[in-house]
């Protein structure tokens, strides 16, 4: 199978399997996760140097997650790598379920971090990166962000340090789907423009669709290629992407939807021709 639609399948089947777990739930953050899952199904397919079977192995690369609410996209890719049973997907948020609402190291294994806290993920990512590199370790660090979590003060501190240190073992890429749950952030606090801010702080910035495959590919190999300072990868992305009456209305940055809507939801995800 060419391995673009191969990806994409892996994709669209993360969608589906966000839809499920978020509806079965009836809690949680559907919005986010299907926006992100063609960035996730390339990670996990084609640039994360990862071993499901060893999850704990010494020179994997690292991927922080610091958007924590949109877990459900990094629990359904782990579970289509092989990290655990595709049936454990739909015990997500319950209670003793290893796969909480947002992650968390004592439950699974796999994660980095725990976080939930939102506007810490770049920080922690950064000290990892510095870690590696006392360690003499060639491990890459990705950090996951969020556009409307760039409104805290904690993520321009991390970019700062970041520079400082030339830490060109980290890579952020960031779901820039212009929605956080009060809104859209040109209302809430107006980021703009975030290319041009990170490349003043001394950022490697690269702007990428975040739902075109080759794209993706593309800006993770030239961001890995990239010596001297840190990269940030600017992905425009659709919140609730796939799913028609979700995508890019704020409603479902957090909302499950009914059993009903998510029947709906998984109608039109198995229409997708790929």
């Amino acid at each position: 199978m060419n391995e673009i639609v191969e990806i994409k399948k892996f994709a669209n089947e993360i969608r589906k399997n966000v839809i499920k777990m978020v509806t079965a739930a009836k809690s949680g953050h559907p919005g986010g996760p299907l926006g992100l899952a063609d960035i996730y199904a390339v990670l996990y397919k084609k640039i994360l140097n990862h071993k499901p079977s060893d999850p704990d192995w010494e020179d994997r690369d690292r991927l922080i997650l610091s958007n924590g609410h949109v877990c459900a996209v990094r629990y359904a890719a782990m579970a289509q790598s092989g990290y655990f049973p595709i049936e454990d997907l739909m015990t997500f948020r319950k209670i003793d379920s290893k796969l909480q609402g947002h992650p968390s190291t004592r439950y699974l294994k796999g994660l980095e971090s725990s976080s939930g806290s939102l506007g810490q993920g770049l920080s922690v990512s950064v000290g990892i990166a510095l870690g590696a590199r006392l360690n003499r370790k060639n491990f890459k660090v990705y950090a996951c962000i969020s556009d409307g979590e760039c409104g805290e003060g904690m993520t321009w501190e991390a970019a700062q340090s970041a520079v400082h240190y030339k830490t060109d073992n980290l890579i952020a890429f960031m779901d820039k789907n212009g929605i956080q749950i009060d809104g859209y952030t040109k209302d809430v606090m107006n980021l703009e423009p975030l290319d041009q801010k990170f490349k003043a702080f001394g950022w490697n910035v690269i702007d990428a669709d975040g739902h075109d495959v080759s794209a993706i590919i593309s800006a993770f190999e030239k961001a890995k290629a990239h010596v001297g300072s840190p990269t940030i990868i600017l992905f425009t992305t659709v919140l609730g992407k796939g799913v028609s009456f979700m995508e890019n209305n704020p409603g479902w940055h957090g909302t499950p939807p009914s059993e009903e809507q998510g029947k709906q939801a998984l109608q039109e995800l198995d229409a997708v021709s790929i």
